[in-house]
């Protein structure tokens, strides 16, 4: 699932630049200790979290490969710095 937030920031100085952050996040691949409760470790090999409903639902959070919640799943960010001159 790839998720994209875009941060404009402007500033007030001699002159007229403004500047965009652009944030690629993405959700790689699932960390839980399925074998946890008996002192192991054991992961399901799930390599990329895929959304199993849409954006807003209950199961956009819900990865439709492994069943587990987005938040076992390795976050991986992305930023580009765009700079304008006007």
């Amino acid at each position: 699932m790839k998720k994209r937030q875009v941060v404009l920031k402007s500033g007030r100085s001699s002159s007229t630049t403004s500047a965009s952050v652009i944030r690629n996040v993405r959700y790689r691949e699932c960390q839980k200790n399925h074998a946890a409760n008996i002192g192991g470790y054991a992961v399901d090999g799930c390599r990329e979290f895929m959304a199993s409903g849409g954006e807003g639902t209950t199961g956009a959070l819900t990865c439709a490969a492994c069943g587990c919640h987005r938040n076992f799943h390795r976050r991986e960010v992305e930023t580009e710095v765009v700079c304008l001159m006007t």
